[in-house]
């Protein structure tokens, strides 16, 4: 039986599709004629648990007409695997693109699910030569797996790291190139990105560095940083739906509080350029 935190219903996700896309995205539906601005990302863009996402509440705010094109878990394949999300968001006035995690995306060391970038599916032969103390068929999830070899060993780490720094720059780069409209680069975390000494895969975007955004932002006509306050994290699942075995994985994600914040900070950067 469904459960909604503070007594509240189950929070309905209204699914659609834009344009030709197999993906499914977070309703209602909203209309791709005229001016709008397209919202691509992962966890945090999507708001799950969440009745109003920062998208919603920015719209809301400003009048601006915001498309959620965010999925759970998302990494840049997912986008770079579906042309038809980057010819909408090519349309809009002006493209925003979350900061996702490096470990959600095919390299040389091991391969995703193309749309569910979160699935762990092999390892590589070289992978599995550095590690060869570990059973990658353990893993079905790639944050799992990485925190495993950085466990097993930091030193080898390094390796894994170097790999998807390189395959994190070069795929944003490319899916900023596909895309023809102005586009803001977004950071939101409880933290600024983590500048100098090696990546640790325990902070949320997964191995995502200074230097990596540093060497993107050439190529977003905009960026802009929100770093989360404490305040709005320690309300914790506080106004979010949820069924009762959820629990602990609403935990994990942002809240309304935390949204709140992330579209106070967004919408008068979206009039500006807008």
């Amino acid at each position: 039986m469904a459960f909604a935190h503070q007594g509240e219903s189950a929070l309905e996700y209204y699914p659609c599709r834009y344009g030709g896309s197999r993906l499914m995205f977070r309703g209602p539906r909203r209309s791709l004629d005229g001016p709008f601005c397209a919202v691509l990302g992962g966890t945090e863009t999507y708001g799950k648990f969440v009745p109003q996402p920062y998208p919603a509440l920015v719209e809301e705010a400003t009048g601006l007409r915001l498309v959620n094109l965010a999925c759970m878990n998302a990494g840049i394949d997912l986008y770079l695997n579906d042309p038809s999300v980057t010819q909408v968001a090519s349309k809009a006035t002006l493209a925003i693109l979350q900061v996702v995690g490096a470990a959600n995306l095919t390299n040389r060391l091991y391969s995703v699910h193309p749309r569910r970038n979160d699935r762990f599916l092999a390892a590589s032969p070289v992978l599995q030569t550095i590690y060869r103390e570990v059973d990658f068929a353990d893993f079905a999830f790639t944050r799992h797996m990485v925190q495993t070899l950085h466990a097993v060993s930091p030193e080898k780490f390094l390796q894994v790291e170097a790999e998807l720094r390189a395959a994190w720059v070069a795929r944003m780069r490319t899916l900023l190139g596909r895309i023809s409209a102005p586009t803001l680069l977004l950071w939101i975390a409880d933290h600024p990105p983590p500048e100098g000494g090696p990546l640790t895969p325990d902070l949320t975007p997964l191995l995502i560095d200074a230097d990596m955004i540093a060497a993107v932002r050439p190529h977003a006509s905009h960026y802009l940083q929100i770093v989360t306050s404490r305040e709005a994290q320690a309300c914790g699942t506080d106004g979010m739906r949820f069924a009762p075995l959820d629990g602990p994985v609403a935990a994990e994600l942002p809240g309304p509080a935390v949204h709140a914040e992330i579209a106070a900070a967004l919408a008068p950067v979206l009039r500006e350029l807008m």
